[in-house]
């Protein structure tokens, strides 16, 4: 636990939001995950166990709430939680505009990757009053999460590590790295593609509706902009 000693608010502030893990706990809610094993999927590198202790530390000091919803626990931000929205994301803007991505190897993770663009997909952009499902298939991932199956219809997005036995509308074949650089836009999918790091079937010449379908990543704009 993190004790700076000091009145100052600064320090007290830091004090909670300083601890490993607990500013990406608090994305994972921002983002909309309310029960545990969501909330797990966006922090898949942190222990069942810590991640059981920060909520109940964010709950004892106001920031979360826990309700009994159709016989599971969710847990809800609280005003307070909501105020640190635009402290979280304005964190993440900030990384994008002046760290960016320059990831290592072990930074790479396809299924944080999944998840992200599960969550973040434009729903509305997809075909209407029909399923729409992508495969993605990664290169170089460990293979427990090489393929994923991302299933759109009546806007709402399941993601699948097992085929769920539907027709396949699009194939995206990449490396994690390829993919991971042009959701956070670090390249574009047609300078991955001429590279031959990602490949596209379907979604029209070179997947243009694929992207306009997936977009990027909350903070790749800001990326972008900062070239």
């Amino acid at each position: 636990m993190i004790d700076y000693m000091q009145f100052c608010t600064v320090a007290r502030g830091s004090e909670v939001l300083g601890e490993l893990w607990t500013p990406l706990v608090v994305r994972e809610l921002l983002c909309g995950s309310r029960r545990f094993n969501d909330i797990h999927r966006g922090v898949p590198k942190m222990s069942a166990t810590l991640l059981t202790q920060r909520l109940r530390k964010l709950e004892a000091i106001g920031v979360l709430e826990r309700r009994r919803v159709d016989k599971a626990w969710e847990y809800h931000l609280t005003t307070a939680g909501e105020e640190l929205r635009p402290i979280v994301v304005g964190i993440g803007h900030w990384g994008a505009r002046w760290i960016g991505s320059r990831l290592r190897r072990e930074q790479l993770d396809a299924g944080f990757l999944m998840w992200d663009i599960r969550r973040f997909a434009r729903l509305e952009e997809f075909p209407a009053q029909q399923r729409t499902v992508v495969h993605f298939r990664f290169r170089d991932a460990p293979a427990a999460e090489r393929r994923w199956w991302l299933v759109v219809q009546d806007l709402t997005a399941d993601l699948c590590r097992d085929d769920p036995g539907h027709d396949v509308t699009v194939i995206v074949d990449a490396t994690v790295r390829a993919l991971t650089e042009v959701w956070t836009g670090d390249s574009h999918p047609q300078q991955a593609i001429l590279e031959g790091a990602l490949t596209v079937q379907g979604a029209g010449h070179q997947g243009r509706q694929l992207w306009r379908w997936l977009g990027r990543s909350l903070f790749a704009p800001t990326r972008m902009a900062r070239g």
